[in-house]
């Protein structure tokens, strides 16, 4: 009798039932019910040896959040280890805030975790080879890819959407309300990473409509937080020049630059129609319920470790995914009047 056998038995991976034998935290009170029935049923005595074994063999990938704070990731996360554990793998979870280095946090932790591959979640867009070969095994970035940086599309894999063009969507939909004076609220237009794929997406839909770009109604935030987009459209509101819609570049800055329209007496749609990218979960809660692009968060998630499964099982290589958004109509896009109500 065999610790694979009680996994089929029990219906669940090897890894789980090595965790839960090990006394893991990790595992739901119900799994470990289901796989001490099987140990009890099946008269599995479990070898010190083998026991050893298990503990130390790489059947583990981690997984490296930047920017833990981002609400869309939870979804993400939540794919990632379901996926992960129908593949007969642990997730090693690690996080790690916005401006830290997620490189060289990926590195310790394979090294320490003696990891078999490594999802790299919510990191940089410009990575060089110098960089990442330091990881020592295999690596997908989840939710963005290499735009930025020069690394040969072989050597890693990628799953996301096309940032540039699902930001050239949302101010297309503005643009077919007739809205002309449009802001945009993003962190930064030059940050190398979403926020300036997505900028450069909303300068290429108001060029193509013959729409001149207004850097006055280019709102940086600095940082990706509810709070910096809250004060940043208040400020715009109160300095800028008109505008009669606001394309976020993220759900959440969305909704904190709803309600710095609110206090100010602006009206959504009315005054001012909002669009955004992501569709976290808050987004629906919305008065009204913010029109979003949502992407795709449980497949992203499913399908990073999908990919990685795939290298380190010797059955493929390399891939880059690029996955479209959803569009939820909401209520916060009106039709234009010419501006008139902008301000």
């Amino acid at each position: 009798m065999t610790i694979k056998d009680v996994a089929e038995f029990s219906g669940v991976s090897v890894s789980t039932v090595s965790r839960v034998l090990n006394q893991h935290p990790d595992v739901s009170e119900v799994v470990r019910g289901r796989v001490m029935d099987a140990v009890r049923e099946l008269h599995y005595v479990p070898n010190n040896s083998a026991r050893d074994l298990v503990k130390t063999r790489t059947d583990a990938i981690g997984v490296v959040v930047r920017g833990a704070e981002n609400p869309f990731f939870t979804p993400v996360i939540r794919s990632i280890e379901n996926a992960a554990e129908d593949a007969g793998y642990e997730m090693v979870l690690h996080q790690i805030q916005s401006g830290a280095g997620e490189l060289e946090a990926a590195a310790a932790l394979a090294r320490s975790k003696r990891l078999n591959g490594l999802i790299l979640l919510g990191g940089c867009y410009d990575y060089t080879p110098e960089q990442t070969a330091a990881l020592g095994v295999p690596f997908v970035c989840c939710t963005y890819t290499n735009r930025f940086g020069r690394l040969d599309p072989a050597s890693y894999s990628s799953v996301s959407i096309d940032d540039r063009a699902e930001a050239y969507r949302a101010v297309q939909l503005l643009l077919s309300r007739g809205h002309r004076a449009i802001a945009v609220l993003l962190d930064s237009v030059s940050d190398r990473s979403i926020s300036q794929l997505r900028y450069q997406g909303y300068c290429e839909a108001l060029r193509d409509a013959g729409v001149a770009l207004d850097p006055a109604l280019v709102a940086e935030t600095v940082e990706f937080e509810m709070p910096a987009a809250y004060e940043r459209t208040r400020r715009l509101l109160a300095e800028g020049p008109a505008f009669s819609a606001l394309f976020a570049i993220a759900d959440s800055m969305a909704i904190a630059a709803m309600k710095a329209l609110s206090d100010a007496g602006r009206r959504v749609p009315e005054d001012c129609s909002v669009i955004a990218i992501d569709g976290i979960e808050m987004s629906r809660y919305t008065v009204p319920t913010l029109t979003t692009l949502i992407q795709p968060a449980e497949t992203i998630g499913a399908q990073a470790v999908g990919i990685l499964a795939e290298v380190l099982a010797g059955r493929g290589g390399s891939r880059h995914l690029r996955l479209e958004t959803t569009l939820r109509p909401g209520g916060t896009l009106g039709a234009a009047e010419t501006d008139r109500k902008a301000r």
